[in-house]
């Protein structure tokens, strides 16, 4: 009996060609892009439910590096810490517009500066996507009562949603005119 494999096989990376759930766990974690927008504190207005984001890092979450200080163990030191797995991928309404999880679930390509399309796990930074130079504070630094005074709204939006419009201008407030008769 002979073999062949199929185009899609042999041709498609392995997140066009599997869903979530079929991914083993070395292509599941592949598809993080680094980028920690999913470790900002986030807080759910209790009359509406709907999220919203902070620029207040997790407790273990490492700002510099965009990484968690302690993955293995971070459900034991963080209870609240979300895993993501298919199940919470397909249920959570904040995870980003930028998130690879969301994009591949909703059928979407992942952008260029995503690492396993780029092959350098630096442009999600360059792309101005991770929250990098964006984080104002860990949860531990930060009241609770003080954290709706941290809502921001870039961790939600994507980098071209963020960046100007290309032709735009800024309107100049007209200069006051003087009586000069």
């Amino acid at each position: 009996m002979r073999w062949r494999m199929t185009l899609t096989e042999s041709v498609l990376p392995f997140w066009k060609n599997k869903k979530l759930h079929e991914m083993s766990e070395r292509e599941w974690e592949s598809l993080c892009d680094g980028c920690g927008r999913c470790c900002l504190v986030k807080l759910e207005d209790e009359d509406t439910g709907r999220i919203y984001a902070t620029d207040v890092a997790c407790r273990l979450f490492d700002a510099n590096v965009c990484r968690c200080k302690d993955y293995a163990h971070r459900q034991e030191m963080v209870p609240d810490c979300i895993r993501l797995t298919p199940q919470e991928v397909a249920r959570l309404t904040w995870l980003p517009p930028t998130c690879a999880y969301r994009l591949v679930r909703e059928g979407a390509d992942l952008p260029a500066w995503h690492p396993l399309i780029s092959g350098d796990p630096e442009t999600v930074h360059t792309a101005g996507v991770s929250v990098r130079g964006r984080v104002s504070a860990s949860e531990d630094d930060i009241a609770v009562d003080d954290l709706p005074e941290r809502i921001v709204e870039w961790p939600m939006l994507t980098p071209e949603d963020e960046a100007p419009k290309a032709g735009a201008r800024r309107r100049r407030k007209p200069e006051p005119r003087g009586n000069n008769r």
